[in-house]
């Protein structure tokens, strides 16, 4: 199973840290070159440091001008384009719908929506140009269930997966195949301060709601963020050559989102 990808050309947004650090590192790993989007300049100097080689940019994925200025030099600086992995996000306000300040509603789907149709349509250019290639949505399990007290995070997540599919089906005949990965409950700070957020609206405490979260997954365990860089390899290496318009979950098995 090939799944190098020597000479292959990558934007991954928000990958100086957590899941994008990882995938980041795994595609460098299989021999592609990498530019790099973060809104942290520290995180970028820190991925700097830790991945020699890598470009960057200081960028917001929802900012149209600051997209633009990504693609500008990430394109400039390697000369074309093969992969694009559209992993910025942010979780969101926790709360029942008539609670969420309509300003956090509207900057979740801004980063978690707009932003992948904002460097999508830069990318596809450059990838047809480039004779094909791959883009990666990161979506959820909450695109694939309701999730109570969610609601800017689950219509977000949703709306990728209707977005991948439909742009798998625009761009198939150019050779471009578009797929979403769909991660469960990742470890780490991010997933830590959701649990909290859940468990506040609830007044339980952490413990207790990150045992109800781990109840609903049926393998009992929450998934690292290498397994998620894992997929996105697979996927846009020669190995993942016949997979388009997938919403593919690695979480081992969400049953339900019910806290």
């Amino acid at each position: 199973m090939e799944t190098g990808l020597s000479g292959k050309r990558a934007i991954v947004t928000a990958g100086a840290n957590g899941i994008g650090r990882a995938i980041t590192e795994t595609l460098m790993a299989a021999g592609a070159r990498v530019h790099i989007c973060d809104v942290d300049e520290a995180q970028i100097a820190a991925a700097r440091e830790a991945m020699p080689g890598i470009g960057a940019t200081l960028a917001d994925v929802s900012d149209i001008a600051a997209v633009d200025r990504l693609f500008n030099e990430a394109l400039g600086e390697m000369g074309g384009l093969d992969i694009l992995v559209n992993n910025a996000g942010v979780a969101g306000p926790v709360g029942p719908v008539d609670e969420i300040d309509p300003e956090g509603w509207r900057r979740c789907i801004a980063v978690d929506l707009d932003g992948p149709f904002l460097c999508s349509r830069l990318a596809v250019p450059a990838i047809r140009e480039a004779g094909g290639g791959s883009i990666v949505n990161i979506s959820s399990s909450a695109g694939l269930f309701g999730f109570p007290n969610r609601s800017p995070y689950a219509a977000a997540k949703w709306g990728v997966i209707g977005f991948t599919k439909t742009l798998a089906m625009e761009q198939g005949p150019d050779g471009i195949r578009v797929n979403a990965i769909c991660p469960g409950s990742v470890n780490g700070p991010r997933i830590d301060s959701v649990i909290a957020a859940a468990a506040d609206v609830r007044g339980m405490p952490e413990g207790e709601m990150r045992d109800i979260w781990l109840q609903q997954i049926s393998m009992r365990t929450f998934v690292e963020a290498q397994d998620i860089a894992n997929m996105v390899l697979f996927i846009c290496s020669d190995a993942g050559a016949k997979i388009s318009g997938q919403a593919l979950a690695v979480d081992g098995h969400t049953e339900s989102l019910s806290a």
